[in-house]
């Protein structure tokens, strides 16, 4: 079997990595930023309607700011610890503003962004309390950084 080099985000000790927002690195002029919410590897994990919440309210809010069109992707990171957020253009101070503001603003939310039925692949797994408690709490998290 051919040996696969190991990439980037494999490479991270991930039983040192704390909550907070790390830039994972560019490529191609992408910028990947690392939304963690939860410690890694220590048994609390994002419930999963909940991060499928965060996932549709964020990309929403993002892409619905000023700098809409600087957002390539967000999108829930598989190990349910947090989020990636890919940027073209931005340096941190711009990400770290641009992410409270709009963590603030998707608490403001009544309803989650594309979870009916025709708009979303698995419209039933959503819980909006959940996300906004989850986002109350990164918000603290970057307060403190």
């Amino acid at each position: 079997m051919e040996q696969l080099e190991k990439i980037g985000s494999f490479k991270k000790d991930h039983d040192r990595l704390m909550p907070g927002l790390y830039e994972s690195g560019t490529q191609n002029g992408v910028t990947t930023w690392d939304l963690r919410f939860k410690k890694p590897n220590a048994g609390d994990f994002l419930d999963m309607a909940a991060l499928h919440s965060i996932e549709h309210m964020l990309a929403t809010c993002l892409r619905n700011s000023e700098f809409g069109s600087n957002i390539v992707y967000f999108g829930p990171m598989g190990c349910r610890t947090g989020f990636y957020l890919l940027t073209v253009g931005m340096d941190r101070p711009a990400v770290v503003g641009l992410i409270k503001r709009e963590f603030r603003r998707a608490l403001e939310l009544d309803e989650v962004p594309g979870a009916k039925r025709e708009e979303c692949g698995n419209y039933r797994e959503h819980d909006l309390g959940g996300a906004k408690a989850e986002c109350r709490n990164y918000l603290e998290i970057l307060e403190k950084a």
